[in-house]
């Protein structure tokens, strides 16, 4: 590994939600740096989380990225001139990052509505175990479980 590891910025809570949560979700939302955008994205989906689910939106959320959050990845590793796709455990924050993008990006390939009413769809769809995040979730564990032969290399695999 070249270089050093980029250091880890503490992140402000969202102010509406005191959630470190929902302010790193922003932070993916947001475009070109436009953090006041992403903001009301994120809120007004809340709004029509909360008016079409009895859930409070945080803990609907919450849900979602959990269940869109992967065990496993697989990662690829070059071993005597083949390259393989080794699996490799999730941890930490890494799990809520790949939960953040694969729900943001299902939301924007969606045609047809405002950015907030897709996102707001795609998280019910994920609190319910469908849906395109899902989806990618469950690829992405299939992918790991067909490599499962090539796991023993996953002690060689750089972090």
């Amino acid at each position: 590994m070249r270089g050093k590891r980029a250091p880890k910025r503490k992140i402000e809570p969202d102010p509406k939600y005191n959630s470190l949560e929902v302010a790193k979700f922003i932070n993916h939302i947001m475009l070109r740096g436009k953090k006041a955008v992403a903001q009301k994205i994120v809120y007004d989906c809340f709004a029509i989380l909360a008016a079409k689910n009895k859930q409070k939106p945080l803990e609907t959320f919450e849900k979602a990225v959990r269940n869109v959050a992967p065990v496993v990845e697989v990662k690829g590793r070059r071993v005597g001139g083949a390259n393989y796709q080794v699996p490799i455990p999730v941890t930490g924050d890494r799990k809520n990052t790949l939960a953040f993008k694969w729900l943001i990006e299902a939301a924007r390939n969606k045609k047809g509505k405002a950015m907030s009413e897709k996102l707001a769809d795609e998280i019910l769809a994920a609190i319910n175990n469908e849906g395109d995040a899902i989806k990618k979730k469950q690829d992405v564990q299939r992918m790991a479980e067909a490599n499962r032969a090539f796991a023993h290399f996953a002690n060689f695999v750089k972090r």
